[in-house]
């Protein structure tokens, strides 16, 4: 609540009035990671000392659409929250905290309700790799997954991928433990099953980014999310929409397959043990 006031404040304050920032459209019907991001980003902004104002695109937008916009300086688009690659940080600037604390390289499967036992017996990347898994083509996962050797199907529609797995055209569609569920929730209608065996998992971390043309944005969202560490609002927030994940999915019982992410940029603060995600073992 604080957060959303703190535009007013600031102009009270007699700071310059609040500046706007936009952030993208999903393409998702209910994005399950976006209520927490846009939590995160308000209350990392409102403690940065600079008067910002969020505010959604109009337009629906893929991730490559969105730091093009980004990169080209447009505009139209000013931050945006994606797993970070070679490529994205040459292009654009990242804020170095994982805003998931690792969590979108944690990945579970979601299969056809009429195969639950599909990856149960899965104890290799070979094996997995005799089954096609579907991606959207601009993600980076494709990159990572292709460099391990398994087998890729791609789409460039988000929503497609869940009719390509209910018609069986792809045998398993990874989703981070952070949409997973929901995403299964808001597909109801579809034949479609969480598979209870296997977390796939590679370092990733999903980040803020800007444009290089922002260094002062992105150092001001550095600020905040420091700030939010610092003082455990920011573990707070994550365990408020995320803590519940890890029992709920089972994670310390299913069979841990290890992806290399050859992708992940040499800078990821991977030694920053705080930073990141750890299930508890029962």
């Amino acid at each position: 609540m604080l957060a959303g006031l703190w535009p007013l404040r600031a102009a009270a304050a007699g700071l310059s009035s609040p500046q706007l920032l936009v952030y993208p459209r999903h393409q998702a019907l209910s994005d399950p990671q976006q209520a927490y991001v846009t939590a995160l980003l308000q209350r990392a902004l409102a403690r940065s000392g600079h008067a910002y104002a969020l505010r959604r695109s109009e337009l629906r937008m893929v991730q490559t659409r969105a730091m093009q916009e980004i990169a080209t300086a447009s505009g139209s688009v000013d931050v945006v929250w994606a797993m970070t690659s070679r490529a994205r940080e040459t292009h654009l600037l990242p804020v170095r905290i994982p805003i998931d604390r690792g969590l979108i390289g944690w990945r579970v499967a979601l299969i056809q309700a009429r195969q639950p036992q599909l990856l149960r017996d899965v104890r290799s990347i070979a094996a997995l790799a005799r089954l096609s898994a579907g991606q959207m083509r601009d993600w980076p996962d494709c990159a990572i997954l292709q460099a391990n050797g398994l087998r890729l199907d791609t789409s460039s529609t988000y929503e497609g991928l869940f009719q390509q797995l209910a018609a069986g055209r792809i045998d398993y569609f990874p989703r981070s433990v952070i949409e997973a569920q929901s995403e299964l929730a808001s597909h109801a209608q579809l034949p479609l099953a969480l598979d209870a065996h296997l977390v796939i998992r590679y370092p990733a971390a999903l980040y803020f980014f800007v444009g290089k043309h922002r260094p002062e944005l992105a150092r001001h969202i550095e600020i905040g999310l420091e700030t939010m560490l610092a003082d455990g609002s920011f573990a707070q927030l994550f365990q408020q929409h995320f803590g519940r994940l890890a029992d709920s999915l089972q994670l310390p019982r299913r069979h841990v397959l290890e992806l290399v992410n050859p992708d992940l940029p040499e800078a990821t603060p991977l030694t920053r043990k705080a930073l990141w995600y750890r299930p508890k073992h029962h």
